[in-house]
């Protein structure tokens, strides 16, 4: 995630970077750092920006399921942590998933194949994504 994703998921959310800090458990000055491209953006801070932008735009009757979009086969499916929990709306959270037929390493390498994702990218495209300039990226 970069800090212009950052930024959009924020204001998507409708929080200030105060507002923000004490959802994610982290410090104003650490979400400042985010939004300016400083720091890099830990994957637990990523995961949880993500599940919140998810709670925020999630509609069971247009839910994208991961299972469906991957036309995935009866075996993958039992193998999957995303069919055996029944998220797969939210396949992107969980980690383990069987994507293009096999498990990804960890949540850089997941989150690279996720990105370019139906599942995710409904999502993103749920928020009406647009383009922050810098002085949106301070409020």
């Amino acid at each position: 995630m970069d800090s212009i994703e950052f930024v959009r998921i924020r204001k998507t959310l409708k929080k200030t970077q105060k507002q923000l800090s004490e959802l994610l458990g982290v410090s104003l000055k650490a979400v400042r750092s985010y939004e300016q491209g400083w720091r890099t953006i830990p994957v637990n801070v990523e995961r949880l920006l993500y599940f919140l932008l998810s709670r925020t735009c999630y509609n069971a009757d247009n839910s994208v399921l991961c299972w469906e979009v991957k036309e995935c086969p009866e075996e993958r499916k039992k193998n999957c942590p995303a069919w055996e929990f029944r998220s797969g709306h939210m396949c992107w959270f969980v980690n383990g998933t069987i994507c293009e037929g096999t498990a990804q390493k960890n949540w850089q390498d997941k989150m690279k194949m996720c990105r370019s994702c139906e599942v995710l990218t409904a999502l993103n495209s749920d928020t009406g994504e647009t383009h922050l300039s810098t002085d949106m990226m301070l409020e």
